[in-house]
């Protein structure tokens, strides 16, 4: 999966040249200050976003290796109950106690594989739904930096608002994502 980016550098060095040239324009500072923490909840929800990808790729992995692994067995059983049977025909007898061992056994081990690939299966699900949280949310405040910018270069307090109020969104996405 791939790793979600925030490129707010020039952003913030946009808004920095304007606060400095708005001088007694106080709320240009609040604008540069809140957007400067907009950015920084951006980047852990994007670092969130991206690990929770990674684990729910790893989990993926380990539950496709648990599936190839429930086939394995299975493939093993069935050619043991085939030799079995075949032994059995040629030597008109029953089904030894070892192979009806053996078969037992696998049929326990691919019960225990079959589960260990649905609780992997499962946390890998949970993961890509947090990872959707953390994305939306980066997505959120990348739009509230963006507004916040423009709320500067048109010295718009309005605008401003909005951005705080998307910023807002941003932050709900983002605990909805941690819970």
């Amino acid at each position: 999966m791939e790793e979600l980016e925030v490129p707010t550098e020039h952003l913030h060095e946009t808004i920095h040249e304007h606060a400095h040239e708005a001088g007694g324009e106080k709320w240009i500072l609040w604008v540069a200050l809140s957007t400067a923490l907009i950015a920084v909840l951006a980047a852990v929800a994007g670092l969130l976003g991206g690990h929770h990808s990674n684990e729910a790729l790893i989990d993926q992995i380990k539950a496709s290796d648990q599936w190839s692994l429930y086939q394995a067995k299975g493939i093993k059983s069935e050619i043991n109950a085939a030799t079995a049977k075949i032994l059995a025909a040629n030597e008109n007898k029953e089904i030894g106690g070892d192979i009806k061992k053996k078969l037992a056994r696998y049929k326990t081990e691919q019960d225990s594989i079959s589960r260990n690939a649905g609780f992997y299966a499962k946390s890998s699900e949970e993961h890509l739904d947090k990872h959707v949280f953390f994305a939306e949310s980066v997505t959120i405040f990348q739009i509230a930096i963006a507004i916040s910018a423009i709320a500067i270069l048109t010295r718009r307090k309005l605008l401003w608002y909005a951005s705080l109020l998307l910023a807002t969104g941003g932050a709900v996405f983002l605990i909805l994502g941690v819970l």
